[in-house]
């Protein structure tokens, strides 16, 4: 009897305090939710309940965009007594910050970035005028520019990051013609240095590129190390 009594206590405090948490993911534009499909599986391994979100990227400006993935996220009828993650792949990370100004959930729990274009896109800047990047991207792919255009702007107006955020930035190109308009260290779609937010509490380079980086085994093990942790695995 001591012995069963014991083995419970043991269980009870070992236990994982983000067991049963949510997860919420966003894709990248052009892409849908089965894109975040490894993601998805290794955070159910990790005993996360996960909602890996679709919402239709190239059809609507990211304000728009905001709306449905907070429609989204109320259908799914989270419980209020357990703590609500976001993880966010390249364009999905300023729907997700546009969200917190509007829609901040109460149980917000902490919040990963990957990739995120922060500032911009020099590859937008350079492809926005043409006819094959207007209809693949649509209306929020001319939102991804570096210039007062740029939704990031938009954003940034009045944005408070006193949530615990980590960045998960690529610093490996598999595309040298965008590589070569972008300044510095790149992902082959952003710059390393801008995609840093002033406010997050944490920063961590993979050396992948921005197409696969959310498939890098080291990426996932960094989002599931934040959000136990509050900190990267450095």
């Amino acid at each position: 009897m001591f012995n069963s009594l014991l083995l419970l206590v043991i269980l009870l405090f070992s236990a994982p305090v983000f067991a049963g948490d949510y997860v919420v993911i966003l894709h990248g534009i052009a892409r849908s939710s089965s894109s975040m499909g490894d993601i998805e599986e290794y955070l159910e391994g990790q005993n996360y309940q996960v909602k890996n979100i679709d919402y239709p990227s190239t059809d609507y400006k990211v304000e728009e965009l905001v709306d449905n993935v907070h429609k989204q996220i109320l259908e799914a009828g989270f419980e209020a007594d357990k703590r609500v993650h976001f993880v966010a792949y390249s364009m999905g990370t300023l729907i997700t910050r546009m969200l917190m100004k509007q829609y901040r959930p109460e149980n917000l729990g902490r919040v990963v970035f990957i990739a995120p274009p922060s500032e911009g896109s020099e590859v937008a800047d350079f492809v926005k005028d043409n006819i094959l990047y207007k209809e693949i991207y649509g209306a929020a792919g001319q939102q991804l520019v570096t210039d007062e255009n740029g939704i990031h702007n938009e954003i940034k107006n009045g944005e408070k990051i006193d949530y615990e955020l980590g960045i998960i930035a690529g610093d490996r190109s598999i595309d040298p013609i965008s590589s070569a308009v972008i300044p510095g260290k790149d992902d082959g779609k952003v710059a390393l240095e801008k995609t840093k937010i002033k406010g997050m509490k944490d920063f961590v380079v993979v050396n992948s590129s921005h197409t696969f980086i959310i498939t890098f085994d080291d990426t996932m093990k960094q989002i599931d190390y934040f959000l136990k942790n509050g900190k990267f695995d450095k």
